[in-house]
């Protein structure tokens, strides 16, 4: 563990390295409250030891200032504040400015050891919490077959990049891709055929699809949508297309289509420039829908091809 210590007293600052060092730690010493802000920034350090009087910058304020370079749980670093003033009021006023635990000087070995072995197991356990966490939220937002985002999510950046449209001054593009005949591969080749058809596809569209900012979701059963942002219609039809391709040449063996003896796939596409006097909602769902409409003009066309709306 990186142990950052603020002392200004030379003798402390020897004291508290040396019990540190003996317990196994690295340690970084400063002299004063900026100092240890400074080198807080560029070190990274997993503890924080403050005396809670010091030159230029007391240890509250310095406090305040490394909390402000932890505003999220991830970022969290314990901090304990050294003093030897023990009033309550001293201890609460170092709590509320960012400290974890205070110890009264003189500081002895053994309670310091334990206050560190005490910190460690806070910031593991948060460190576990905020990967828990982090999960959660990716099971959320991810279809547990394809890996792709699910339609709530689909539906969340709809709405924010419609908003971001509006406020930029940009248009919007979406294109709904079915693959064809599914049914009937799913008929013919069963559900755990069909299960793995579907990964295939969505691990190709993901590679077919590295634009910063684009999102591919699994729609529904086979239909997949892709939210194009600052995407004209031009340029979402030649995205259309390019994923079509990248569908088509993967020659999934599809002996019960009609249209190709492999897997293919039939796109709509759609483009709006959304203007700021339309609900979000309304906006969404005219979008969806004019894609929609392409995708079955697609459809009706012979599939296996790219359709705009009429």
């Amino acid at each position: 563990m990186k142990v950052l210590v603020a002392e200004d007293s030379i003798t402390s600052q020897m004291l508290i390295r040396a019990y540190i060092e003996e317990a196994g730690h690295q340690v970084i010493t400063v002299e004063n409250g900026q100092q240890a802000v400074d080198v807080f920034r560029e070190e990274r350090p997993d503890l924080v030891l403050l005396d809670v009087t010091m030159p230029i910058k007391d240890g509250i304020e310095a406090a305040k200032d490394i909390r402000k370079l932890t505003d999220n749980e991830k970022d969290w670093v314990p901090i304990i504040f050294l003093s030897a003033m023990s009033k309550p009021g001293a201890i609460a006023r170092a709590i509320d400015a960012g400290g974890d635990d205070y110890l009264v000087k003189p500081i002895e070995a053994l309670v310091l050891n334990a206050k560190l072995r005490a910190m460690q197991r806070i910031a593991k356990m948060r460190q576990q919490l905020h990967k828990a966490n982090s999960e959660l939220k990716m099971i959320a937002v991810k279809d547990g077959l394809t890996g792709l985002s699910n339609r709530r999510h689909f539906d969340e950046t709809m709405e924010r990049e419609l908003k971001r449209a509006i406020r930029i001054g940009s248009s919007l593009s979406l294109v709904l891709c079915d693959i064809d005949l599914f049914k009937n591969y799913n008929d013919n080749y069963g559900h755990q055929g069909g299960d793995d058809c579907l990964k295939c596809v969505a691990e190709a569209m993901i590679k077919a699809t590295n634009r910063p900012g684009d999102l591919v979701a699994r729609y529904g059963g086979e239909e997949f949508g892709f939210i194009l942002p600052a995407t004209d219609l031009e340029g979402a039809q030649v995205i259309a297309e390019s994923i079509r391709k990248t569908i088509d040449v993967l020659d999934i063996e599809h002996a019960y289509s009609s249209v190709a003896d492999h897997v293919t796939l039939s796109c709509g596409v759609a483009t709006i420039h959304p203007q700021k006097d339309y609900n979000i909602a309304e906006l969404a769902r005219l979008l969806i829908e004019s894609a929609d409409q392409g995708l079955y003009r697609a459809k009706q066309n012979g599939r296996n091809q790219v359709a705009v709306s009429e």
